[in-house]
């Protein structure tokens, strides 16, 4: 018979998915998928104010997503190590396939 995750793992990994499950953070992961960006810069990309783009980071910070370095006054954030990189790229790719026959989206990956 195969093993069962614990409810420990299993709540810790709906958290992960769970915040990567709003369209703003899908936006701000890929944004940094190439490497580190600065909050005033990931605002201007996206569109959003600075106070929006900070909430949904610090979101993303808590669930171990993504990592902050600061420098002076400005905050600067990148993927928290490759597997959360391979997961976005997985979890495009995945997107990618079960999207072919019906509305077709670009996806991108940098």
């Amino acid at each position: 018979m195969p093993t069962v995750m614990n409810t420990e793992s299993s709540e810790h990994l709906a958290a992960t998915f769970s915040a990567l499950a709003d369209p703003t953070r899908i936006r701000l992961v890929h944004a940094i998928f190439a490497g580190e960006q600065c909050v005033h810069d990931l605002s201007v990309m996206l569109g959003l104010e600075q106070s929006t783009v900070s909430h949904q980071l610090r979101l993303l910070r808590d669930r171990g997503l993504v990592r902050r370095r600061k420098e002076g006054r400005h905050a600067y954030y990148l993927l928290d190590d490759s597997h959360v990189k391979d997961l976005f790229a997985f979890a495009v790719e995945h997107a990618r396939h079960t999207h072919k026959h019906g509305k077709k989206e670009r996806l991108r990956v940098r």
